[in-house]
């Protein structure tokens, strides 16, 4: 079992260094980026539980936070800002996500149900929480930023959180949803067989 968690870690997070430095990792756009890569940390979530999901969403967050040395100008310009709150909204918003999701997945399986819906749910639940940890950051520690209010152009909180986080955590959580539910449930199988 240990060889078998070394190497399931040692898969995802070659999957995540991956996706983080390819195009496949990221979708950008004029102001937000579609973030693919809570993928890999929420299968690893879920077949390995919540430390995994807390390792793997660190190793997520850590690559994050190296895109703003250049190779993300939101990141960028956040870390010209202030360094410590990027990488807090960078590395903790992402660690926390994939912890809850493990958590998320665990008390599912606790209760005996790993059925698709228990995969589904918690597929879905860490995308949506990696935008809601990543947004909630962004505006209690950036929100009174030149560059967020000027991002807001004037628009109230909740109508700038709609548009900010519509279409991300929209596309973000149909992605995790359907390919996170598949490749985690058949990797359940898998890891539990023996």
């Amino acid at each position: 079992m240990k060889t078998k968690r070394i190497v399931l870690y040692g898969l995802f997070i070659a999957i995540i260094l991956l996706m983080a430095f390819t195009p496949i990792g990221y979708i950008k756009m004029p102001f937000v980026e579609i973030t693919l890569i809570t993928i890999p940390v929420i299968v690893g979530a879920v077949t390995m539980g919540p430390v995994a999901g807390l390792v793997l969403g660190t190793v997520f967050g850590l690559t994050s936070f190296a895109q703003c040395f250049g190779m993300s100008k939101f990141g960028t310009t956040l870390f010209s800002i202030n360094p410590f709150f990027t990488f807090i909204i960078c590395v903790v918003a992402r660690a926390l996500m994939g912890y809850l999701c493990g958590v998320i997945f665990k008390a599912f399986e606790k209760r005996g149900n790993t059925s698709v819906w228990a995969f589904g749910v918690s597929s879905v639940a860490g995308a949506l929480l990696n935008t809601l940890f990543f947004v909630g950051f962004l505006l209690i520690l950036f929100g009174n930023s030149d560059y967020i209010m000027a991002m807001r152009g004037g628009a109230n909180v909740l109508a700038f959180l709609a548009a900010f986080v519509g279409i991300n955590g929209l596309v973000e959580a149909i992605a995790c949803g359907i390919v996170g539910t598949a490749i985690s449930k058949a990797l359940h199988k898998v890891t539990k067989a023996d």
